[in-house]
């Protein structure tokens, strides 16, 4: 493959040093190789500690969330997950082949409604900068985040 023609080449003329692209099985047990990478990468970004604790958290949330309601909980479908080193900070692309998003349907309990679960997109868009939900392809979804770096 040309190197013009690689998958890795975006727009905006991105490298290969600055993207990495993982497919894990949508089984909970890989969730720790997402999460251990996010935090690498926010690391090496330069994140706070505790901003890469939350993005970690943030991006975990959102694959959970492809497991219960894209795969209804199928362990056996895959999940793409791209990230791409900005200059200012990191953009995770959540790609799956399930059930499409009912965008309309998607949203967080009232926080004061106090019991397990539904707070994940409450979450996710708390945490993260730009939360923007694609169910427009073909099949499955795209979700891609952005967690920009704060200037010290």
């Amino acid at each position: 493959m040309a190197a013009k023609d690689s998958p890795f080449q975006t727009p905006e003329k991105k490298t290969l040093k600055d993207q990495l692209e993982i497919h894990i099985p949508s089984d909970p047990r890989f969730l720790k190789i997402i999460r251990m990478a996010v935090s690498h990468l926010c690391e090496l970004l330069g994140f706070p500690v505790e901003e890469q604790k939350s993005t970690v958290l943030a991006v975990d949330e959102a694959c959970t969330n492809i497991i219960k309601h894209a795969y209804l909980s199928d362990p056996n479908q895959v999940i793409e997950i791209r990230f791409h080193l900005l200059e200012n900070g990191l953009q995770v692309i959540l790609r799956d082949y399930g059930r499409k998003a009912d965008l309309k349907q998607m949203k967080s309990r009232e926080l004061n409604d106090v019991r397990p679960g539904g707070i994940g997109i409450h979450l996710i868009k708390s945490v993260m900068d730009v939360v923007r939900y694609d169910n427009t392809l073909e099949t499955g979804n795209e979700l891609t985040l952005i967690k920009y770096l704060r200037p010290k």
